[in-house]
């Protein structure tokens, strides 16, 4: 059975959510159409015309890549052109580009937390939080002798998970009227006859990014014909997104013991640094990538250090004259890794739904930077 890009899709706004994403970011399927069929999906830190040509030499159907393959305005597509040049080969050898850029930053589980992880950060927080999951009540009513299935398919599709509890519902039995009118085909019940069941009210919190796939679960396995369920938007929220993590070093170091751990936790055999801890270092606030705009957070939060991937001078200054060091490890060196994240979790999402969809890492993906000199 053939499998289509807005599958893929589906799988992906699960792993990062697009309204995570920032405001100016572009995210989402920017190459390519939703219906076309996929087969081969390779993911990639940027689409460059090396990996577009790998793509091609494999036969790709789809590229995953985090920095988005359009970001600025086009105002044409012409093949002998930089970006547009890309763009044609892409389009001609009809190979969809998806991107999943600042909202994967923030998801749990994504760049941001994983960058705080490879350091063995703990107590890992946002450094800037400005999302929260919402979430939802889904309520339905079930035959009694039935709702242990539709409870399991539920939390199967993600529903009812409170911190590190999972099948997390309420249930209360009552009775349940209907009456099947002409032209259905009840599981209970004839045509024209009221009919009173036995029935179990379950109820249970899904967060909205797995909304759709709940219901869709719970639609599956209930043995009604039309399902009777109700959906509640909760004041209440869930998890905390934002850019950036603040955390714990698991015991003091001395602050050129840190750098060295950095340099080997993140495979760089330099990074720059501006400013000095004197003592200890134990509090630390990371951001992939570029995160200059957390500067001030980074300092209001208690953060001796701020790493992230790439400062301009000034940046690095302003860091010095709060009194926090800042270290600078390479844009490159502090997301690469989650390509391979995303490899495994939607091989691992693929393989659960039994879509035959091979996913691999670009291997001519490469640091645009090359260290030089004596």
């Amino acid at each position: 059975m053939g499998h289509t890009i807005r599958q893929v899709v589906k799988v992906m706004e699960e792993i990062a959510p697009p309204y995570l994403a920032e405001e100016w970011d572009n995210v989402g399927l920017l190459v390519g159409r939703m219906q076309d069929s996929v087969h081969k999906v390779m993911v990639c830190l940027d689409v460059t015309e090396d990996i577009a040509r790998e793509a091609v030499q494999k036969g790709v159907d789809m590229i995953i890549s985090h920095h988005p393959v359009i970001f600025e305005k086009l105002r044409s597509l012409r093949s002998d052109v930089g970006k547009e040049r890309l763009l044609y080969l892409l389009v001609r050898n009809d190979i969809a580009v998806y991107c999943a850029h600042t909202n994967l930053d923030k998801a749990a589980g994504g760049v941001d937390d994983l960058l705080a992880a490879r350091l063995g950060l703990q107590d890992v927080k946002p450094l800037s939080i400005d999302q929260r999951d919402k979430l939802y009540k889904v309520v339905v009513f079930i035959p009694k002798g039935h709702e242990d299935a539709v409870m399991e398919a539920m939390a199967r599709a993600g529903a009812g998970w409170i911190g590190n509890y999972s099948h997390c519902t309420f249930q209360i039995n009552g009775t349940g009227t209907f009456m099947p009118l002409e032209g259905t085909n009840p599981y209970i019940g004839q045509q024209g006859r009221l009919e009173r069941v036995e029935e179990v009210r379950l109820e249970t919190v899904v967060l909205s990014s797995q909304l759709d796939r709940v219901i869709e679960a719970m639609l599956e396995v209930h043995p009604y014909e039309e399902v009777a369920y109700d959906v509640y938007p909760l004041a209440n929220c869930a998890k905390k997104h934002g850019l950036g993590r603040i955390g714990r070093l698991p015991h003091g170091m001395l602050f050129e013991e840190f750098i060295e751990k950095v340099c080997n936790d993140l495979g760089v055999s330099s990074v720059q640094v501006a400013g000095w801890v004197d003592g200890e270092v134990q509090v630390v606030a990371t951001c992939a990538g570029s995160g200059a705009s957390l500067i001030n957070k980074a300092y209001s939060s208690g953060a001796q250090v701020f790493l992230t991937g790439e400062l301009k001078y000034h940046d690095a200054q302003a860091a010095k004259d709060l009194g926090m060091a800042a270290i600078a490890a390479g844009h490159y060196a502090t997301e690469v890794f989650i390509v391979e994240e995303l490899v495994y979790r939607l091989q691992k999402a693929f393989d659960a739904l039994q879509y035959e969809i091979e996913v691999f890492a670009a291997e001519t993906m490469a640091d645009i930077y090359t260290t030089v000199g004596k």
